[in-house]
């Protein structure tokens, strides 16, 4: 099963619907999705989802994944004569199951009728999506080991958005990497209105409000809000609740801030040591997955934002922290922190194993005394250490491989 996960509006479903319009066979693939229906317009039809004020559930599940066992038989048939293809192997029936996640249960069921197909051999190949993160991931762990690959699409980097759209290093700093969004770019009031609409609410209501017990919505909105005016920064959990309305402890911040993260929002980056259990005990380093979120919740226009050398360099570092954070989520073998003690800090550290790099963003923003890679340097002996913006130019770095950093140290 080749299952396809990430956050909302990265392309996952443009993906795969470009790859069934390449299928020139007719009735070579069904899909269904679980979200809004599709018009048979976008050429991947026949596309089901369930019937209007119903949720969906396994008998529809069983009901669909029958017909296409049908389908797939019937399409294995006709492509059986070896005079049409005498060299090459038959093409096979896919079948697509999208926004997966609100299927109750979804791995068990998928996984006996996985099974049960297995053992008859049947020729269908199986693509699941899903945005919900932590559902999906748990599904994942919990039923279908062993019977699936993952690949796991991220917020587009500055290399892409520059490629598609022509976007400059400082358009990418501030307007992110959501394609769906570029086209609004030259009027800020719609292209915000299109990053709350249908990024920011749809990913908080359908993603965590929907599938999660929370006990104070409004405080998880609330906190999204605060981490982007904070982006780059590190918040005490105290501080955090100063700022936010109604009661609240640091064990819910600490779940919410969790949630937001596996939704591709925001994360709170842990402060690096080698002592694993104080990771836990650290305050975070608040750092948006895409600085879109950052932009389109501040009041600052692109223009105000480059004039303003403090905002700005929150949104480089913030940019620089997004493009880890998301090759990270990709490469999965490697993690991301920040470090401070006594005034020192470094912004970010990459640590995998016992090696750790050292990443300081140097924008034209707030500093600190510029001791803080001496002393981690002193205190850690990291396997590299990098000045973004002065020994390696910001553009070099936004198009590098992290993993490059560790091969190259």
């Amino acid at each position: 099963i080749q299952v396809i996960t990430g956050p909302r509006q990265v392309g996952k479903t443009t993906l795969v619907r470009h790859l069934l319009q390449t299928y020139r066979q007719p009735n070579q693939y069904l899909y269904l999705t679980l979200d809004e229906p599709v018009s048979s317009k976008d050429g991947t039809s026949p596309a089901l989802s369930p019937p209007a004020g119903t949720a969906p559930d396994r008998e529809w599940l069983t009901i669909q994944w029958e017909r296409a066992k049908a389908q797939a038989l019937s399409f294995a048939g006709k492509q059986a004569n070896p005079a049409d293809q005498p060299s090459a192997q038959p093409p096979a029936f896919v079948l697509v199951l999208d926004e997966l996640q609100k299927l109750p249960d979804w791995s068990s069921a998928v996984k006996g009728l996985w099974d049960a197909d297995r053992a008859k051999q049947l020729p269908m190949h199986v693509v699941i999506l899903g945005s919900s993160t932590l559902l999906m991931q748990r599904g994942l762990a919990e039923s279908l080991m062993g019977c699936f690959e993952r690949l796991q699409v991220t917020h587009w980097s500055f290399s892409e958005m520059h490629e598609a759209f022509g976007l400059s290093l400082e358009e990418y700093v501030y307007f992110g990497g959501y394609p769906g969004s570029i086209a609004h770019r030259k009027d800020p009031s719609r292209w915000q209105q299109y990053i709350w609409n249908a990024l920011i609410e749809p990913s908080i209501q359908k993603e965590i409000l929907m599938m999660h017990r929370i006990h104070k919505p409004q405080l998880l909105k609330d906190l999204f809000e605060l981490g982007c005016a904070f982006s780059g920064q590190q918040l005490s959990y105290t501080r955090m609740l100063g700022h936010l309305r109604g009661a609240g402890n640091t064990t819910t911040l600490a779940r919410y801030l969790a949630l937001l993260n596996a939704a591709g929002l925001l994360a709170g980056l842990e402060r690096y040591t080698t002592q694993g259990s104080m990771h836990r005990a650290s305050n975070p380093k608040l750092v948006v997955h895409n600085t879109a979120l950052m932009s389109a919740t501040a009041s600052y226009t692109y223009e105000e934002a480059l004039a303003d050398r403090t905002h700005w360099g929150y949104l480089v570092k913030s940019a620089v922290g997004a493009h880890l954070i998301n090759a990270a989520i990709e490469e999965s073998d490697y993690g991301i922190h920040y470090w401070q003690e006594g005034g020192k800090e470094v912004d970010f550290v990459l640590a995998r194993s016992e090696k750790c790099i050292a990443v300081e963003v140097k924008s034209g923003g707030p500093r600190g005394n510029g001791q803080g890679l001496d002393a981690f340097t002193k205190r850690f002996a990291p396997q590299r250490r990098l000045i973004v913006g002065e020994d390696v130019p910001l553009d070099e770095f936004l198009t590098t491989d992290p993993e490059e950093w560790f091969h190259n140290a």
